[in-house]
């Protein structure tokens, strides 16, 4: 198939990083198409960073607002534009499909509907589910793993571990004393240097956290675009996380991994990456002991204690 696939994407990082699949799967079984992203800006940077689609746009354009309503007011260049596209595969939550009808209006482009949000319920993982509405273009049997190749932004000198102490929700996060104890251990017993990694909800944790560590062996990256981010993640022997998009970032980019999970449904939401293992307690995260994830990240550091 040639001409432009629009995917539409909005969601928060986590989401987006399990769609990678999804732009995948079509670059490779369609390789004639060009792919375009409708999504919010900073985080569809990444697939265009990483070679998957050719184009994004901003969905927080205030001109699309006329598409969500019935029988909106359409401006002629959203309706040139949604008219230059053969298909167009939307993950919107559009369920009075005021959206699909709109673009209905203006573009003869085959519209393929896709899960807004996976339902728990039904237990299979998200990768998959955003991937079954290409059945309809017969891609099939696509790989569900979320990849992601960037350019490494600095080479180090010795082993670096990466640690988000946080996640967009609290009841997600390992209690922060247990965070400065692990953090401890890793300065007091191995010779890796710690980059802790967050956003603008993380950034007096980062700090205090920080504060108590020699300032030699720890750095913060606060706030970064994401594909600055990524690339600095990419140099790291490994990451440490929550349930975040962040470690699911870290997962496309290929670093062995640990997420510290609680209670979302990790059959749905976990990270797909084989390489990030998955810590939970039996009674809430609050019971992942920090031996535990301290013996874990000593294998993401020196490889030799990796398992076979």
């Amino acid at each position: 198939m040639a001409g432009k696939i629009l995917i539409i994407r909005g969601g928060a990082i986590g989401d987006f990083i399990l769609t990678l699949p999804v732009f995948a799967a079509l670059r490779s079984h369609l390789p004639g198409a060009r792919l375009h992203v409708l999504g919010y800006s900073h985080v569809a940077q990444l697939a265009l960073a990483g070679g998957l689609v050719d184009d994004i746009r901003p969905i927080e354009s205030r001109a699309l607002a006329g598409f969500f309503a019935r029988n909106g007011s359409l401006t002629p260049e959203l309706q040139d534009y949604f008219a230059s596209f053969a298909v167009i595969v939307s993950y919107l939550y559009d369920p009075d499909e005021f959206f699909q009808s709109d673009v209905a209006r203006c573009s003869k482009a085959q519209f393929i509907v896709g899960p807004h949000r996976p339902d728990d319920a039904a237990k299979s993982h998200a990768s998959d589910v955003l991937l079954k509405p290409l059945e309809r273009l017969a891609v099939f049997d696509a790989d569900p793993i979320p990849r992601l190749t960037l350019p490494v932004s600095t080479v180090v000198d010795s082993p670096t571990l990466a640690l988000h102490p946080g996640s967009g929700s609290e009841r997600k996060n390992w209690p922060e004393t247990n965070w400065a104890a692990l953090l401890e251990r890793l300065v007091g017993n191995t010779s890796a240097k710690l980059l802790l990694v967050g956003g603008e909800a993380e950034g007096d944790r980062l700090e205090r956290l920080a504060s108590r560590l020699p300032a030699a062996r720890v750095e913060t990256a606060r706030n970064l675009p994401l594909t600055e981010l990524a690339s600095r993640l990419a140099a790291c022997s490994g990451f440490v996380g929550h349930d975040s998009g962040i470690t699911h970032l870290a997962g496309a980019l290929g670093l062995p991994g640990l997420a510290l999970w609680g209670e979302t449904a990790r059959e749905v939401w976990a990270p797909r990456s084989p390489r990030v293992e998955i810590l939970s307690g039996g009674k809430g995260l609050a019971a992942i002991d920090v031996e535990t994830v301290f013996r874990a990240a000593q294998k993401l550091i020196e490889p030799s204690r990796k398992p076979a």
